[in-house]
């Protein structure tokens, strides 16, 4: 039976329908706010349990074009791939449920959020989360806690949850938080834009970096933030989520389904046969340890497990024996760090892996950087260019497409941990490590920069946290192609260990640590502060008192890595391929002279001196782009040249019936223009070449011939002519 529960939720009116459509899934409902509508359905199958150490779950984020009275975009009417957006928000929904389904289930399931209708207005992620989050509490799997999503600005220096996409533009920071009643789930926080806190009055003779001539400077600053006003926000982010969540489980719990019976994964592993090959095979395993340190797809394990299984004083299955391995492995990584405090690898809870740096090693790229940290290395490169190379795109709530100026492109290809498999496009996991590279630098690139700049990032080994050397080896890349970064970005990713009240933080994870650890926590920042966060829990939820000693943890090694790569920048060496590049004004209707009659001014210049032109009409400006300075200079001289004279027409003085020698300057399909006076052309028509059909100008006159004319007609400015001897 349907039925409809109106709720108020940090003052934002939901409205939730329950049984009213999709009444075959295992659960639907039908979430309104404001003018947006979003359909959430949970469905799994229960006929079959799943083998593996891992949750079956997908969870698909959709928007449908006509949800905003649209056609798709392309030659396809119809809705294709998914856009980054929606495989982004896939991955916050999925990121933000899967620690609450119990441990060992094993029952394939799918999630599929579909936006049916938006205004434009409404925060779509946090919609479709708290939509996604009613089927999944009113289902029948039994889930006992409800999850929220809240979204937190900071605007003109006042805090405002879930604000309007529209002032979410002029924020200092994103930040997108879910969590439980009394637990964080998922963290994702961008500092955004630059502050304008200074003006400088210029003298007369002062000028800009590109040699435009100024009057005045503007000063921004970046909007990084501090770990402690990033806690306080973090506290105001869980009480919202406290109240949301209360509310939620109030309001839908006489509703709840009541909960089938669940068939969890039956584990194989048994203290028993746990113990016996700890007592037998010891230092197998620490060797196999020793090896996973080193390498984040090792088989190492396996092999252990292979010989227990030939062992005559083992008679169990080779998949138990497995099981009890793997067990066994975690068991004493977590207890050699929670007791001993020490890694695997030997390391300190706080100790950063060895990192060598090398800029520039691509002698035809723009600029390069190889990051190399531990058993993870990234090779980092950066490419410039101008507004025809930016990426343009459309979000669903636009009503007009984006410039996408900044990219950056993350590749994770098998070979980087050992794996035999070829190398096909990105998925979820790429995009993502893609998106938070590039939310951690973006905010630091001067605003004032108008190139197009696109970094690509190729893993190359990987053995925890390639992302963070991504983001390392970005920033100096960006450097060494003079790209104006007004300081250097590290990241560095953290995990932590739990066992009851005991716990620690570490600082620059391996693949190890993040399998067997608690939570995956990266931080990118500069000396002043963070840039970009992104964190994901293992337990069902984390304390903000952990989460503080983690950041100021991060804080540390952040402050390390930023010194060497501090050290780095200053043995930049540039890449002989780095474009050269000049800026200046010229007066606003002078560009037309530049761009001359169907462009063939500002082409002739591109062909002579092989550079790239970007033109701004309503300011005037001017860049130049090319590999050569002295080419660059020299087009810079051209042009001033051409809005420098006096460009004015002049008045014909000429009359109907005149016949005057001229020059022809330039042949079209149409006929030739001939100059009959110094900076007066006319238009002699190809029927006006002779007294027969010609098929083409070229077989009558060529450039440069001069010939006698005859005035046909003086139109204002214009001329007609016609040969003479006609």
């Amino acid at each position: 039976m349907s039925c409809s529960i109106d709720l108020i939720v940090n003052n934002k009116e939901e409205v939730y329908e329950l049984g009213k459509v999709a009444k075959q899934a295992n659960s639907s409902v039908l979430y309104q706010e404001g003018n947006t509508v979003i359909l959430s359905t949970l469905v799994y199958d229960k006929d079959e349990v799943l083998e593996g150490d891992f949750t079956p779950l997908v969870v698909q984020y959709i928007e449908k074009a006509y949800a905003m009275a649209k056609f798709p975009a392309g030659f396809i009417k119809r809705e294709q791939k998914p856009s980054d957006f929606e495989t982004l928000t896939s991955r916050i929904i999925d990121r933000s449920i899967r620690p609450l389904f119990p441990k060992g289930y094993a029952y394939n399931t799918v999630v599929n959020t579909i936006v049916l209708s938006t205004d434009g207005e409404t925060d779509l992620q946090t919609a479709a989360l708290n939509a996604t989050n009613a089927a999944l509490y009113l289902s029948d799997l039994g889930i006992e806690k409800a999850v929220y999503g809240v979204r937190i600005a900071k605007i003109d220096g006042e805090i405002i949850v879930n604000p309007k996409l529209s002032e979410l533009e002029t924020s200092s920071f994103d930040l997108f938080v879910t969590g439980t009643k009394d637990e964080l789930l998922m963290i994702e926080f961008k500092s955004q834009g630059q502050t304008e806190v200074q003006f400088i009055e210029a003298g007369p003779n002062d000028m800009a970096i590109d040699g435009t001539m100024v009057d005045s400077v503007d000063i921004y600053k970046s909007n990084e933030i501090t770990e402690d006003e990033l806690i306080e926000v973090l506290q105001i982010a869980q009480n919202s989520i406290t109240d949301a969540t209360k509310t939620y489980e109030k309001a839908f719990q006489e509703h709840k389904k009541e909960a089938t019976e669940i068939t969890l994964r039956v584990s194989k592993d048994s203290e028993e046969l746990k113990d016996r090959i700890k007592e037998f095979y010891k230092l197998e395993l620490e060797d196999a340890l020793n090896q996973m340190a080193k390498s984040e797809r090792t088989t190492a394990l396996k092999q252990v497990a292979k010989k227990i299984f030939e062992d005559d004083r083992f008679d169990e299955e080779m998949d138990a024996i497995l099981e009890s391995v793997n067990s066994a492995k975690r068991e004493i990584v977590r207890e050699m760090i929670l007791e001993k405090r020490v890694r695997a690898d030997g390391r300190d809870l706080d100790e950063i892996r060895p990192i060598t740096i090398e800029t520039n090693i691509l002698p035809s790229a723009h600029a390069s950087c190889l990051f190399t940290r531990g058993e993870t290395q990234a090779l980092v490169v950066a490419t410039l260019g101008g507004e025809m190379d930016a990426q343009t795109y459309n979000l669903l709530t636009d009503t007009t497409d984006r410039k996408e100026r900044f990219m950056l492109h993350y590749n994770f290809p098998s070979f980087s941990v050992g794996e035999a498999d070829r190398i096909g496009p990105p998925g979820r996991r790429e995009l993502g490590h893609g998106n938070l590279g590039k939310r951690a630098l973006e905010s630091i690139i001067d605003p004032s920069f108008d190139a197009t700049v696109r970094v690509v990032s190729e893993i190359l080994e990987s053995n925890g946290s390639s992302s963070m050397a991504t983001v390392c080896g970005a920033s100096l890349a960006l450097k060494g192609a003079k790209v104006p970064l007004n300081k250097l970005v590290a990241g560095v990713a953290m995990g932590l260990v739990t066992d009851g009240d005991k716990y620690a933080v570490l600082t620059d994870i391996m693949g190890l640590e993040d399998h067997d650890g608690d939570m995956d926590f990266k931080v990118t920042g500069t000396y002043d502060g963070i840039t970009a966060m992104q964190m994901d829990i293992k337990l069902g939820g984390i304390k903000l008192e952990i989460l503080k000693e983690a950041l100021y943890q991060a804080k540390e090694g952040r402050y390390f890595i930023l010194e060497l790569m501090t050290k780095a920048e200053k043995e930049i060496v540039y890449s002989k391929a780095l474009p050269h590049t000049l800026n200046f004004s010229v007066v606003p209707d002078k560009i037309v002279d530049i761009i001359g009659q169907a462009g063939k001014t500002i082409k002739e210049i591109i062909s002579k001196f092989d550079v790239s032109i970007d033109l701004d009409r309503k300011t005037g400006n001017v860049k130049i782009t090319g590999s050569d300075s002295d080419k660059v200079e020299n087009a810079k001289c051209h042009i001033e040249s051409i809005v420098c004279k006096d460009n004015s027409p002049k008045r014909p003085n000429v009359k109907e019936g005149d016949i005057v020698t001229g020059i022809v300057k330039r042949i079209a399909n149409f006929g030739a223009f001939v100059e009959i006076d110094e900076g007066i052309e006319g238009l002699l028509h190809i029927s006006k070449l002779a007294n027969r059909r010609v098929e083409k100008v070229e077989d009558v006159v060529s450039e440069g011939e001069e010939i006698k004319v005859k005035i046909l007609a003086v139109k204002g400015f214009k001329i007609e002519l016609a040969m003479a001897d006609l």
